[in-house]
C-alpha cells in the first residue's frame, strides 16, 4: 500500500481527530503541512477545489472529510478496529452530532469569544466557512450570547461526564474507538482555544480523566513530507478501482456522469468537478485528470455533501 499522507496543520481541531484516529491504529504516516488560510494551491491541485482540513492521500486516492478518512483507515488497517464493540452504526450516528451541532457550538463560542481580537482574514474565512453567507451577523450574535452558548456546551459536557462516570477508560469500554476521537477533538478545541474552556471543563473530572487517556494514545508514527513529494506519490500511483453499487440512488447517479461535489453548507467554496466512477449510500468517488499528476480519484461522503449532475 502507498504511504498514508495527511494534509493538515497543527492547530486544526478536525485534523486532531484524524491524528488521534491514526494513533488508535498505530499507523505510520506522513504529514504535509498546509496553510491555515487559502489559497492552498498544492492541496486543491489534488482535490480539484475542496480546501477544508484535513485531507488524506494514499497514492492517487484523495479522501475528503473525516467520514471518508476514517472509513478508509478502517478498511486498509482493520486491526485494531475503530469499533471494538458491535455498535458501529450508533457510533457513526453519534459522530454526526459531534461533527455537526457540537462542533458548530464550539466554533460559535470560540469565534464569538474572539470578537474584535480575531485577525480579520481569519474571522472572515472561518466565519464564512462555518456560519454561512451571513457570517458577520452570526458572529456578532455569538459574541452577544456567549453565556447562553456556554450553558449549551455545559449540558453536553455533563452528558459526556455521566457516560464516563463508571470509571471506563474510553467511551465504549476499555478499548479506544472512533467515537473517542470524534468527541475528543471538540473537547481539545474548547480547552485549547477558548480562554474560559478550562474553567468550564474543570467541573467534569471524568471528562478530564478520559481526555488524558485519549491524549495518551498519541498520533502513531508521524514523518514529515513536503507537498511536492506528496504530488510525486500521486503521479507515481494509479487510483483504486472502486465499485458502483447503488441501484436505489435517489439522484439516479451513474458511472460516467460529470458531477460537482461540495459541502451542503454554502461556505463560499469551489466545488470539486469530475467524472463519477463509483457511489453507494455512504460515498461518492469522482475521477479527475491533472496535467502533472495524471488520474486522481477524489472520495467524498454522501452525508453532508451535495452532488450536482452537470450534464
Amino acid at each position: 500500500m502507498p504511504d498514508i499522507i495527511l494534509h493538515n496543520y497543527p492547530q486544526s481541531p478536525v485534523a486532531e481527530k484524524v491524528r488521534i484516529a491514526l494513533g488508535i491504529k498505530g499507523a505510520t504516516w506522513h504529514s504535509v503541512e498546509i496553510p491555515r488560510l487559502p489559497p492552498k494551491p498544492m492541496l486543491v491541485k489534488l482535490t480539484g477545489g475542496y480546501r477544508r482540513t484535513p485531507v488524506m492521500q494514499i497514492g492517487a486516492d484523495i479522501y475528503c472529510d473525516t467520514q471518508c478518512i476514517l472509513h478508509e483507515l478502517e478498511r486498509c488497517i482493520p486491526s485494531p478496529s475503530f469499533f471494538p464493540t458491535p455498535d458501529a452504526g450508533l457510533m457513526w450516528s453519534l459522530s454526526r452530532w459531534t461533527d455537526g451541532g457540537l462542533f458548530d457550538l464550539g466554533v460559535k463560542i470560540i469565534l464569538g469569544a474572539g470578537g474584535e481580537n480575531l485577525p480579520a482574514d481569519f474571522a472572515q474565512d472561518r466565519g464564512r466557512l462555518y456560519l454561512g453567507a451571513d457570517w458577520a451577523a452570526e458572529l456578532k450574535a455569538a459574541n452577544d450570547d456567549l453565556p447562553h452558548l456556554a450553558a449549551q456546551m455545559r449540558v453536553q459536557m455533563k452528558w459526556l461526564n455521566d457516560q464516563l462516570s463508571d470509571g471506563r477508560a474510553f467511551l465504549t469500554g476499555n478499548d479506544p474507538a472512533a467515537i473517542d476521537a470524534q468527541f475528543y477533538y471538540v473537547v481539545w478545541f474548547v480547552r485549547g482555544r477558548w480562554a474560559q474552556g478550562p474553567a468550564l471543563l474543570a467541573e467534569f473530572p471524568h471528562v478530564a480523566r478520559w481526555e488524558e487517556n485519549v491524549a495518551g494514545i498519541g498520533h502513531g508514527v508521524m514523518l514529515e513530507m513536503s507537498a511536492e513529494d506528496a504530488h510525486v506519490q500521486a503521479a507515481q500511483n494509479e487510483p483504486l478501482d472502486v465499485p458502483h453499487d447503488d441501484a436505489h440512488d435517489p439522484q439516479g447517479l451513474a458511472v460516467g456522469m460529470n458531477v460537482a461535489v461540495s459541502p451542503d453548507l454554502d461556505g463560499g467554496e469551489e466545488p470539486s468537478v469530475g467524472t463519477l466512477v463509483g457511489a453507494d449510500a455512504e460515498r461518492i468517488v469522482i475521477a479527475r485528470t491533472d496535467a502533472d499528476l495524471g488520474r486522481i480519484n477524489v472520495h467524498f461522503p454522501r452525508l453532508g455533501y451535495r452532488v450536482t449532475i452537470l450534464d
